[in-house]
């Protein structure tokens, strides 16, 4: 999960619509559940009547709750089901409504979501990507160098707020991303391509596939339970200093804990490095920017 942060124009929507076309294709099997979810939104018709590409869904800031959870008399998938293998993505994160945000919790830890009714429940897949997007203010240009904020202190304490502390921990990456400048616009240099990214992110995918085949129900390095932390997460001496100086000097949280070895270990795999290097973990906790205490 992402939540990126950076002034207006600078690209995060541009970047969110690209992130489907680096991850892996979908097998048939979550093609087929991905099929089935859309049919039952009544979003399946002749011209796509099987879904082959991962679902991209992003819902405009005034959704209800039961529109992104999924509901109605007889229940039907929400957003977060819709967007199953694929990519939920939250644009001007703090505009939506704070009790919206907050049913994002459980679906992001079960992977799944219940919808009960006086004639029984119904339960939906919802195995997404949550990407978000958000100003660092209202305004937009809090700590940019060439435009001046208009913020006071309590309106942009009162702003970022608004996203919860329990939210923010579920979300695995925080990445700034600054204003572009001219020289790098105008920059021959062309950088890696989504298909490169992409080959090293099926690559990384392979990796895990072969490091869990064992374990039922677990792919992928976010699927793994603490005790598969444990055993695929070593860290040396090294390692764990960093690890510690962090967990001490800055507050993270148990869950927080266990999401930074997951991204270190994913880390170690999109460089196809056996164990868990200094870097990763530096990375990984880098990573974590905009948890609670370093949010003022």
């Amino acid at each position: 999960n992402i939540l990126m942060v950076g002034p207006p124009g600078t690209g995060k929507s541009m970047i969110a619509k690209r992130i489907v076309t680096i991850m892996p294709p979908m097998d048939e099997e979550e093609a087929i559940e991905t099929t089935k979810i859309h049919s039952a939104g009544g979003l399946i018709n002749e011209q796509h009547a099987f879904i082959a590409t991962r679902p991209f869904r992003s819902p405009h800031h005034t959704i209800s709750d039961a529109g992104l959870l999924g509901g109605g008399t007889n229940p039907g998938p929400g957003e977060v089901s819709l967007a199953n293998n694929g990519v939920l993505f939250l644009d001007e994160l703090p505009e939506f409504r704070r009790s919206t945000l907050e049913v994002l919790r459980q679906p992001l830890e079960d992977n799944k979501v219940t919808i009960s009714r006086a004639a029984g429940s119904v339960t939906f897949p919802a195995r997404f990507m949550l990407v978000a997007a958000m100003n660092p203010c209202p305004c937009g240009f809090y700590g940019d160098t060439k435009r001046a904020c208009k913020c006071s202190p309590p309106v942009i304490q009162r702003y970022r707020q608004r996203i919860s502390g329990p939210l923010l921990d579920r979300i695995d990456l925080h990445v700034e991303v600054p204003l572009v400048e001219y020289k790098e616009l105008s920059s021959k240099e062309v950088g890696e391509s989504s298909a490169d990214i992409r080959n090293r992110v099926i690559a990384a995918r392979e990796i895990q596939a072969e490091r869990f085949k064992k374990h039922r129900g677990v792919h992928t390095n976010s699927g793994m339970t603490p005790r598969l932390i444990k055993q695929h997460c070593e860290l040396d001496a090294e390692c764990n200093g960093y690890l510690e100086h962090a967990m001490n000097d800055l507050n993270f949280s148990a869950r927080a804990h266990d999401r930074i070895l997951k991204v270190a270990r994913t880390l170690a795999d999109l460089n196809a490095r056996e164990k868990i290097t200094g870097d990763d973990i530096l990375g990984a906790i880098g990573y974590r920017s905009l948890d609670r205490n370093m949010w003022s």
